[in-house]
């Protein structure tokens, strides 16, 4: 339940001068269609991904930058200059990603704002059939008197990450207009198919002036996350042998029915939706075949090494047992990493955390470290040698027509990212 002086901050958000262009900058993002689709390799992995991109190459370049690089692989770059004098101060990057989910339709997206949030259940669609439930939304309780954007109840939103790249390019455009606002040089970069963990697979790394970077694709209000789930992903083939079911009595193996054996024998006490916090899982994200032949993708995560050992071994465990029930098929097992948790490469780095944190306090925000129960551009990043922890959005119900986005927090996120460049900008490069 609010008190007056949460809705006070609400109200002082909601009141900054930016504010009404952030939240037009994010609607009008939020309508294009950039869904990625994880079944093609090449990268961007769907064409509408570039409309997005180069609309913000236009728009930075109507904001006045100058340096700026959208390559074939649809990575844009843009560099803003240092203040005056603040030339040595260490480079730092804000990074999003331009992509969505292909979990719920990204087409013809409806965003709508919703002023004056009174607690009450919203309906998404005229006709009711979709109900924002404060009951089943408790993130919903702390934003009475807020404005919110919500879908009509057929489509996601886009907040992830269409959120944080409205909130990067609002940050741009006020230390452009501001030139009061010291800051070292910033590097802004935009990335596709994050969604398909295949984003940073060919990302000009070596192009990449910046010690540290943070990517802006978490949620509620004061969220900052310094550790992911390892990543990996098992796909299987299930090969049959097919005869004519009336006859099949010792002669069928049904790769179906061996793909339907597999995923029973997954644990259900593991899975994403009997599990949080630091809790791994194994997922079967999407089986198809017939007789002869059927496949099953399954990710598998967990955010220590030696768990993510014991899921492999399973997989490899549960695809014998499989042979074993159907002795005239066969399994095959391919195990392919997507990406490791970040938070080894991080506290190598404290201060590229402990920056962030005090960022946030500046700005008002109460800040709270939590697990990423998914992955970022960030964490491939960290990996490749560069430190990104992730900021919070004010997204909530990610990949869903139940996404909503709070406006004083996307307004927060933006102070949060301001106060964090003057604060890189207070220590000059040694």
């Amino acid at each position: 339940m609010h008190n007056l002086g949460t809705m006070e901050i609400h109200n002082q958000l909601l009141s900054r001068p930016y504010t009404p262009s952030l939240v037009e900058r994010f609607i009008r993002y939020a309508k294009m269609a950039t869904t990625s689709d994880r079944h093609i390799e090449a990268i961007p992995s769907t064409p509408v991904q570039w409309e997005l991109s180069r609309l913000l190459a236009d728009e930075l370049k109507a904001l006045g930058v100058t340096d700026l690089s959208l390559d074939e692989h649809c990575y844009l770059i843009a560099r803003i200059p240092a203040s005056p004098g603040r030339e040595a101060v260490p480079s730092i990057g804000l990074m999003a990603h331009v992509d969505t989910a292909s979990d719920v339709s990204g087409t013809n997206v409806k965003p709508r704002l919703l002023e004056a949030y009174d607690g009450k259940t919203i309906r998404l669609d005229e006709a009711g059939t979709w109900l924002l439930d404060p009951a089943e939304n408790p993130d919903l309780s702390e934003h009475l008197g807020d404005s919110l954007i919500v879908t009509d109840g057929t489509t996601l939103l886009g907040a992830d990450d269409k959120a944080g790249v409205a909130e990067i390019m609002t940050t741009v455009d006020l230390l452009l207009k501001h030139p009061e606002i010291q800051h070292g040089p910033l590097e802004i970069i935009f990335t596709p198919d994050e969604e398909t963990g295949k984003g940073m697979n060919l990302f000009p790394l070596k192009s990449l002036r910046s010690v540290a970077c943070y990517t802006v694709d978490g949620g509620k209000a004061g969220e900052v996350e310094a550790e992911c789930f390892t990543a990996y992903a098992a796909h299987l083939e299930f090969k049959g042998r097919s005869i004519h079911i009336g006859a099949a009595r010792g002669k069928l193996a049904n790769a179906v029915a061996m793909a339907g054996s597999f995923i029973g024998m997954l644990p259900r006490s593991e899975s994403p939706e009997a599990t949080d916090g630091w809790y791994g899982y194994y997922c079967p994200l999407e089986v198809s075949g017939g007789i002869e032949k059927a496949s099953l993708d399954v990710f598998l995560r967990d955010f220590k090494r030696e768990g993510m050992d014991r899921r492999i071994e399973t997989i490899h465990a549960i695809a014998k047992a499989v042979e074993a029930q159907f002795p005239l098929g066969s399994v095959e097992v391919t195990i392919n990493k997507q990406y490791i948790n970040m938070r080894e490469k991080l506290d190598e780095r404290p201060e590229v955390l402990s920056r962030v944190m005090e960022a946030a306090t500046r700005a008002g925000a109460e800040p709270f470290i939590k697990p990423i129960r998914g992955g970022t551009d960030g964490a491939r990043l960290t990996e490749m040698g560069i430190p990104t922890p992730n900021i919070f959005t004010g997204g909530y119900n990610y990949h869903s027509r139940y996404e909503w986005a709070s406006v004083s927090d996307m307004a927060l996120a933006v102070e949060t990212l301001v106060e964090l460049v003057k604060l890189w900008n207070e220590e000059p490069r040694k």
